[in-house]
């Protein structure tokens, strides 16, 4: 159980999972909630500490629900991992209609340290991205 200041700030994990990545966001806001999922993602196969973005990308993500709006942002950051080598080490979301505005810091993925498998594509087994009483959570599984 997460204490009750912890939804206030956000935060994510990996969680166990066969063969995949499973990864838990939390937050107060939707955008901080999908921020902290994709800091998960991004720490689960390569070490951030110290990285800062060297470029930056503009996207504008848009879906029809929270879990597709989530499952849209991780599959724009597989798609500059497997295309240009980058991922990103902070990120900005900006709420538009139908989705969010992200400038996403990136960096190199060749000068950060691998830790893990990297994520090949999301699946929507088990996507969730809703608000509680507590806050906002989101889950998500990637291939690995």
């Amino acid at each position: 159980m997460r204490p009750h200041n912890a939804m206030r700030r956000g935060g994510h994990r990996s969680v166990p999972h066969t063969a995949d990545l499973r990864v838990e966001a939390w937050a107060p806001t939707r955008e901080e909630c999908l921020t902290q999922a994709v800091r998960g993602v991004c720490t689960s196969f390569l070490d951030l500490t110290g990285a800062t973005g060297v470029r930056n990308r503009d996207v504008v993500v848009r879906a029809n629900t929270d879990e597709d709006l989530l499952a849209a942002l991780l599959e724009e950051v597989v798609y500059w991992l497997d295309t240009a080598d980058e991922i990103p080490v902070d990120m900005e979301l900006t709420a538009v209609p139908g989705g969010v505005r992200t400038r996403l810091h990136m960096a190199d993925t060749r000068s950060l340290p691998a830790t893990g498998a990297a994520p090949k594509a999301v699946t929507l087994h088990g996507l969730e991205c809703g608000r509680g009483p507590d806050g906002w959570r989101c889950s998500v599984t990637l291939d690995v």
